[in-house]
Parts: structure tokens; sequence; C-alpha cells
């Protein structure tokens, strides 16, 4: 039988607040396990939280940012469940009026995909199993999270990880994480039911916990649909369990069974007050919120006319972006500038980290002003882009760098003469162009642009080989 893959995502994203969520313990990652925590997000008798405001602002900004509404007044609940990695035998969090509801986005396909709720919560510690022993450290106890649960609404193992995408792109804009996967501060649960291709009806879920890789969660996705797939055909039924994925084996296992609601005894936190965010404070927010990722890459495209993945490029990282737009400012053709970015800049910038930080030791302006020299015809590209790379390696600006001769250009005259001169000591390539070999002709024109230091312009020097020969 063909079966439909139902999925949803539950994407949990540790705020970048300086301090936790209850307390004053700092967020900052790593450091000595159990060294920055403190009596309250431990849980210890007579403790008292106190709700960290910037952390309500900022969930509040994720929801403008996904189209939500929100609530004017919402409340914390105690979601209770024992396990190693949470002290208090309970974890502070939102359950029947979270901050945010009801929002969406929009996939490259065209699909929607339907926002239920972005709620605030503490995070738990974190179990480390080694030499058959499992220890805990509980600094990250208390760290603010938010958790984004959508509706059943992908089909596809690409759709889920297009989403996953735009969230790390969407936080990282906004500025409220930094979303480094690698730190576990953005990972997602997967929820997976598998039914008859054309039916309506849900299938039996399972529950994929923590997912902190594009890949892994590509392949957990990938490897659940087969084993559901596999149980429906010999006509059993699939449990409704947590499982966790096993990467090195490329398979799931479960964890334990699969809880509802009621499970977890959700009540409201009795040590904090009621939430209450007001239509202005609604609207100041609204206000800080910057051009969105996705926006941004339609505008590039359209007002600078760059393709889909010059576009995308330029615009996955908002200090890239804000650098592009900068140096677009005082030049002529956008496309100079997207070029130099995404190829000397860019292969200077190695990981995701230096592209995120973009520290260019070329100023915008100076970059700029390299280009102005092309676009007005005083500097060809070849020596552009040498002009560049010792501009990134000195950190001077072109005038420092570039000489009289290499500003001087070429006359029609010179250039007719260096090319007759290539034609003269080139027969080979002569005849070989005559033959149709239309390779030929960049032999000669490597032999102007050797002779010219690059002060030609390639199009025009290859324009008038032709047209004498």
């Amino acid at each position: 039988m063909e079966y439909e893959l139902v999925c949803g995502l539950e994407t949990h994203i540790e705020l970048s607040t300086q301090t936790k969520v209850f307390c004053s313990c700092s967020t900052a990652f790593g450091g000595e396990p159990n060294t920055r925590c403190c009596p309250v997000c431990l849980g210890l008798p007579g403790s008292l939280p106190k709700l960290n405001r910037q952390a309500v602002e900022y969930t509040v900004l994720a929801g403008l940012a996904l189209g939500c509404g929100i609530s004017p007044v919402s409340h914390m609940d105690r979601k209770n469940y024992c396990y190693p990695d949470l002290p208090k035998a309970y974890q502070i969090s939102q359950y029947d009026v979270p901050l945010c509801h009801d929002g969406r986005v929009m996939l490259s396909n065209g699909r929607v995909i339907r926002i239920e709720r972005i709620h605030l919560e503490e995070d738990a510690g974190k179990l480390i199993h080694e030499s058959g022993r499992t220890l805990v450290d509980y600094n990250r106890c208390g760290v603010p999270l938010i958790e984004i649960v959508t509706k059943p609404d992908f089909r596809s193992v690409e759709e889920a990880r297009e989403y996953l995408e735009l969230m790390q792109l969407t936080m990282r804009y906004l500025g409220i994480s930094d979303c480094k996967m690698q730190e576990g501060s953005l990972r997602s649960d997967v929820n997976i039911s598998l039914r008859p291709k054309g039916s309506e009806q849900l299938g039996t879920r399972t529950e994929i916990k923590n997912m902190n890789s594009f890949t892994f969660m590509e392949r957990a996705i990938a490897y659940e649909t087969r084993r559901q797939a596999a149980i429906l055909d010999a006509g059993q039924c699939v449990q409704q369990e947590t499982l966790r994925f096993l990467p090195e084996e490329n398979r799931t296992e479960p964890m334990r069974s699969k809880e509802d609601a009621q499970d977890y005894r959700f009540f409201p936190e009795p040590d904090l007050c009621a939430v209450t965010v007001s239509t202005e404070e609604v609207e100041r927010l609204r206000a800080k919120l910057p051009e969105l990722p996705q926006a941004k890459q339609n505008r590039y495209r359209q007002q600078f006319g760059l393709s889909e993945e010059e576009a995308r490029l330029l615009a996955r990282y908002r200090k890239i972006a804000e650098y592009f737009e900068a140096v677009v400012s005082h030049i002529q053709t956008p496309k100079n500038a997207a070029n130099c970015i995404l190829g000397q800049i860019f292969r200077r910038l190695k990981t995701e980290d230096d592209k995120e930080r973009a520290e260019i030791p070329v100023s915008p302006d100076a970059l700029a002003e390299l280009i102005g020299l092309l676009e007005s015809k005083k500097l060809r590209i070849d020596l552009l882009k040498k002009t560049l790379e010792t501009m990134l390696d000195m950190g001077k600006g072109c005038m420092e760098l570039l000489s009289p001769e290499d500003l001087a250009g070429i006359s029609p005259e010179q250039l007719e003469s260096l090319c007759r001169q290539a034609i003269d000591e080139n027969p080979k390539a002569v005849q070989d162009f005559r033959s149709g070999k239309e390779k030929a002709l960049k032999a000669l024109l490597g032999a102007v642009m050797r002779q010219c230091r690059g002060c030609a312009d390639a199009a025009e020097t290859e324009e008038l080989l032709r047209k004498m020969l």
C-alpha cells in the first residue's frame, strides 16, 4: 500500500538572554559542570522564581515574525515529570494559554505550515553518558526556551528541513538566539505518522526526541517512515511511543511510551503571577522587527536583479546582508558587489560562524570605492580582483595600492596595436580559430591581457580580435 507521511515539529530554541528565565544565573554556553546554577534553578526548598522580562519580549518577537496572535494575558504552568536532568521534578512551561498562537509560514513550494503555538519555558539540565555511567550537568537548567509547535502539515523530509532552516535563519535575524545546533540551542522533536494515500484520518504517531542536526533529522524521518510502513504492511499497529535516533546505526529505538497531556498533571504555577502583554507593548515590539529573510531574498531578486541563489546566500547572514546593502548604496550595479562578496570575501569566511560574525577587514565604503573604479572604466575586473585580495590581506584602501599606471586605462589605438601583435605572434591560434576552433580565441585574448597587465576590457578585446580575424 502507498502511504502518506504526516509530520509535525516541536522546535526548541534557547533564547540569548544574559541570565536565566527565573533567576540571575548566566546563560553562557559551557563552563565547569554545575557552576552556573543556584537554589532557584535547582528548585531547592524556599527558593522563588522571578520571570525574565526580556525572555517574554523575545517570545513575542518570535510570534510576530511568524504571524502569530499574541495573548494579552497568559500564565506559566507546572509540567510534572520525574527525570534526572530535572531537579525540581517539574518544568515551568505554558499549557492552555501560550504567549503566541495561530501563526503560519510559507515554504518555497507554496505550501503553508501552520504554527499552533509558541510558548515560553525553562530548559532542563544535560545528561552525559560515559564509561557506563550517567552524569548530570545542571548548568543548562533554567535557560529560557521557546517551543514552536506546528500542526501536522509536513508531507516530506525536504519540507521539514526547509522549515527548520527557516526557523534558524529567522531567529538569528531577530537577534533572539544564535540557534547553534551543535551547542543545543536549536533542537527539534519530530512527530511522525503514516496514513493510506488519499485518507484524511490521522495514524498513530511516534515522537523522535532532540534532533540537533539537519542531516540526522532527515535520516531519522526516512528511517521511521520505512519502519512504520513495514509494520502497517504486516497488518500490525504502530505503538505510540517516544524514540531516540541512533545515528551510528541509522535507526530509532524506544525511550518510553508516549505521554499525553494528562500524564504531566499541568496546573498553573503558583509562584508566578499572570503575564500581561498590552497592545502598546505588542506594537512597540512589532516596530523592532527587521526585514525578514524571505522578504529580503525576494527584494534582492526584484530590486537588484540577483539570481535566486545569490539572493539566498546574501540574505542568509544578517551582517553579510547589511554589509552588502551598505556597499550597494554607493555603486551603480549591485551585481558587482554580490560578485565580490560571494567570491573573494566568502572564500575567506570559511565557516558558518565566520559568516555570522562577518568580520571583514575591508569596510563597505572601501569596497564601494574599488567597485566605483570598475564602473567608471578606470579599472578592469582582473585588476579589481587582485586589488581586493590585497585589501583583504592588508586592510588598506584601494587608492593606497593602485598606481597611476593601473588607473590610466588603455586607448583604442593601443588596444588595436596589442591585438595586432597577438595575432602576428600566434599564427597557430589564428589558424585554429579560422578553422572553427572557438577556444583558440581565448589564447589570443590571454596574450593581449598579459601585455597590458589586465588593463583592457576583456569583452571589448575579444570583440575586436574577432573583428580583426
